[in-house]
């Protein structure tokens, strides 16, 4: 599949396969998030994958349909990096996202929800902020 065909076959998926993500796949994905650019090459991006459960979905606004999905990634930043950190956070997740759909898995990008709530389940940092999972 090229990139045209990957983007024209990308939709936000909120019903899962139960089979779970090989650590090949997944591994093609967090790579697609590292070659993608980032202002000044600063690469401050970080990425925790997890098993979605029943805090993460609480955590998304009770959102069920996330609890279901096999992996779920979520993005961070340390905004005093570059002013350009949520930019260059979107354009990693979506080159993740157009990997998955490439490997036939389907993805939705999650910005509902309560970030006090995922930096605490993820141990993330106050200075830090989560962008989407």
């Amino acid at each position: 599949m090229d990139v045209s065909e990957a983007i024209k076959q990308r939709w936000s998926v909120r019903s899962y396969r139960t089979d779970p993500v090989s650590d090949e796949d997944l591994q093609l994905i967090l790579e697609a998030a590292r070659l993608s650019p980032s202002a000044r090459n600063k690469q401050h991006r970080r990425f925790v994958v997890m098993e979605p459960d029943d805090a993460l979905v609480q955590a998304c606004n009770g959102q069920a349909w996330i609890g279901k999905a096999p992996v779920a990634i979520a993005g961070i930043v340390d905004p005093s990096v570059t002013a350009w950190a949520v930019a260059d956070l979107s354009i990693a997740f979506d080159h993740m996202v157009l990997q998955a759909t490439e490997l036939g898995l389907g993805t939705c990008w999650i910005g509902a929800f309560d970030e006090k709530k995922v930096k605490a389940l993820l141990g993330v940092p106050e200075k830090r902020d989560v962008v989407a999972i």
